[in-house]
């Protein structure tokens, strides 16, 4: 039962996806961040789904991108978008660290947070345009490996506010399960790409997924001093959008 309202409350906190009750408890978080990954799940076969049915109905380029480039959000309500807007706001202040923060506590929009979402959905969008159901079945796992990346950050990475929802979640985390579970998402994901795309395109994810990791951990340490809920929203989107670009422009080239 416990894992069960776990698995409620990471859906309930990370989705749109309606959930019964479930007690909002510091023992029934501790795992809720080991079903965290399984709302990318449910993105990426709703977007490979959507990908399946343009193809059968003949659907136009367009409307095929815009539309899948919207599914995340719909599922997701945004809470990751809104992570990469703030980001954006305050890396883009080019105020010391401790201001910087603030800025992510900050509800309104800036001009850099709008032009990084805009940026994000169009190139979002005209990749998808590109893709079809075959592409889709490369596509889903991104949305898992993310998360499992996101989750794994969490629990390796000092909290930058203590104190914040993701600290909450931190603090309350089975941190083995955590990591452990992680890395069976991450290793099916593998298996998946190496599978349905071979071993260059299981590579190409690798290396994109490790850049963005790399990228991320060394941005969040000397910008923030460590990771947020909103820095981990930011890893989220940032790596679903590398790794889309090298699995449709890598079928592409073939």
């Amino acid at each position: 039962m416990r894992l069960m309202d776990a698995f409620v409350i990471a859906f309930s906190t990370y989705s749109r996806i309606p959930m019964p009750s479930a007690a909002w408890s510091e023992e029934n978080r501790r795992y809720a961040m080991c079903f965290f990954p399984l709302v990318g799940a449910a993105v990426g076969l709703l977007l490979w789904g959507w990908l399946a049915l343009c193809d059968a109905l003949g659907v136009g380029s367009i409307l095929r991108g815009a539309a899948g480039a919207l599914i995340p959000l719909l599922v997701t309500g945004g809470i990751h978008m809104d992570g990469l807007m703030d980001v954006s706001d305050a890396i883009a202040s080019w105020q010391t660290q401790e201001r910087r923060l603030e800025i992510l506590k900050d509800s309104h929009t800036g001009a850099f947070a709008v032009m990084a979402c805009a940026g994000v959905l169009l190139l979002t969008a005209g990749l998808l345009s590109e893709a079809d159901a075959v592409a889709g079945r490369l596509l889903a796992p991104c949305f898992v490996f993310s998360r499992a990346m996101s989750a794994t950050a969490l629990t390796v990475m000092k909290s930058a506010r203590p104190g914040g929802m993701l600290d909450g979640f931190a603090r309350a985390a089975h941190r083995r399960a955590v990591c452990l579970s992680s890395g069976i998402y991450a290793a099916l994901c593998i298996v998946l790409w190496l599978v349905l795309g071979g071993p260059v395109q299981a590579v190409a994810c690798l290396l994109a997924a490790g850049l963005c990791a790399l990228g991320f951990a060394r941005m969040a340490q000397r910008q923030f001093g460590g990771i947020t809920g909103d820095l981990a929203g930011w890893l989220v989107q940032v790596t679903e959008l590398c790794l889309t670009a090298v699995i449709v422009m890598g079928g592409m080239l073939k």
